[in-house]
């Protein structure tokens, strides 16, 4: 057992480098072996990429959410969920759309676009209701969400079986090349399940005693730094795709992992320990979460492409949010 307490800030920062690692590794060989096994057992690729993928892929968010806040730390899994939201569209797709435009399918501007512009309003209503009654988002809200999260792959599956051409292919650039053997599946599998816990674990208590020493709120540090880290693997994913030209693929993702981190991630974790909600979220997070949603939408809707002008406006808003943000946590802004 580590005291993080007695430690410097080199090794919290050490530990924290390690654990944000860790996520990723971990991430990546648990949705690795996941899939791989599933494509050996012959399960339809289009399950194994709409539900498998997307699950594990989701890990080291729901993973970290889960541990924050069974430890006491709500406010660090609620920034890591929407900090990742933020860090999707406002970051990643604006430094993709720097190394190659984003061309973005119709299907996805008509269902999945709408479906995460609803599952936001959905989100933050719960957020904002379940604070208005007790101060936390709890387990009737959290079902609520989980609820919306099956019905999504549920939906996705049926919308994706009378159009399976490039599924295989979706599934390589998310992952890379699937393993033909199961024994290495298997070992894929727990390593992934070790390197997440491990990984969870030392970024999250590492996090939370730099913020204590620094006394900054554990939501400033799951907006940023937790965030980033466990958007990496998506930030790597769409850089890889973005070089292949893959654009439509970046574009999915995002839509994808955000809708996720608050119907998986977000019901999940709030079913398992009611996450406890800051005021404060309130006056930019929630606000600039719909905003970055609406705009994204009329950026896929305009000549459905994303441009390099709109990926740098994108990341200027970013960094403005961010800095607002820093504002408001440390209680410099208020209403």
């Amino acid at each position: 057992m580590i005291d993080y307490d007695s430690l410097s800030y080199l090794l919290l920062g050490l530990l924290l480098l390690i654990g944000l690692v860790g996520l990723c590794l971990g991430g990546d060989w648990l949705a690795n072996g996941a899939a791989s096994l599933a494509l050996i057992w012959k399960i339809n690729p289009v399950v194994v990429g709409l539900t498998i993928v997307s699950i594990a892929t989701s890990m080291p968010e729901l993973i970290t959410a889960l541990m924050a806040a069974s430890s006491g730390s709500s406010g660090l899994a609620v920034g890591n969920i929407i900090g990742s939201n933020l860090g999707n569209i406002g970051l990643i797709l604006g430094l993709t759309a720097l190394l190659t435009p984003i061309t973005v399918q119709w299907r996805l501007i008509r269902q999945e676009v709408p479906i995460l512009f609803i599952a936001t309003l959905i989100f933050t209503f719960l957020c904002l209701q379940g604070y208005m009654l007790d101060g936390r988002l709890g387990k009737l809200g959290g079902g609520i969400l989980l609820i919306g999260a099956i019905a999504y792959l549920v939906f996705l599956t049926l919308q994706a079986k009378r159009t399976q051409g490039g599924l295989q292919e979706e599934i390589t650039d998310e992952l890379g090349e699937t393993t033909q053997s199961q024994w290495k599946c298997y070992g894929l599998i727990l390593a992934g399940g070790v390197g997440l816990w491990l990984g969870a674990e030392l970024l999250v208590n590492s996090s939370v005693v730099i913020a204590s020493r620094l006394n900054i709120s554990d939501e400033l540090i799951g907006l940023t730094i937790v965030a980033i880290g466990t958007s990496l693997p998506e930030l790597a994913a769409s850089i890889a795709a973005a070089r292949r030209k893959h654009s439509d693929i970046i574009a999915g993702n995002i839509v994808g992992s955000n809708i996720f981190n608050m119907l998986l991630v977000g019901g999940g974790t709030a079913v398992a320990f009611p996450l406890e909600l800051d005021p404060r979220l309130f006056i930019v997070e929630f606000p600039a979460m719909l905003l970055l949603t609406v705009l994204l939408w009329i950026a896929f809707f305009s000549e459905r492409k994303v441009t390099r002008i709109e990926g740098v406006l994108f990341l200027l808003l970013y960094g403005l949010i961010m800095t607002l943000s820093a504002l408001s946590q440390q209680g410099i802004l208020t209403l």
